[in-house]
């Protein structure tokens, strides 16, 4: 099986577990696996035999932005069910990075990995 790579996808969503931090919002970055055959697009050269990677990224920035999770597992969870749901895929594998999260500590991003069939 083959895999379509797309990192570093980023937006500005209103996620957390307290009211504020929803309120205020913050920094999200999500990379993406998607496993399918890319056989024929190979072959043929042609958009329509593989998945249209513009459609991918708007798809999760569109769920990062209007929808609001307490947990990045919940809003990983929402787009891989909506990867599945729309693009004729194997397997989803996505990361979720919560980019310097409002703790005592400074750290770059607490994150999510999962994987769906």
């Amino acid at each position: 099986m083959d895999n379509i790579i797309i990192k570093g996808i980023r937006f500005h969503g209103h996620h957390g577990v307290p009211e504020a931090e929803r309120q205020v919002g913050g920094h999200y970055e999500i990379d993406a696996t998607l496993r399918c055959s890319l056989v024929n697009a190979g072959r043929t050269d042609a958009l329509e035999n593989t998945i249209d990677y513009a459609s991918v990224v708007d798809l999760i920035v569109n769920i990062g932005i209007q929808q609001s999770f307490q947990l990045i597992e919940a809003l990983a969870e929402t787009i891989a069910a909506e990867i599945l749901k729309q693009f004729p895929i194997d397997t989803v594998q996505l990361t979720v990075k919560k980019l310097h999260p409002p703790i005592e500590q400074p750290i770059s991003y607490f994150a999510v990995e999962i994987c769906r069939p």
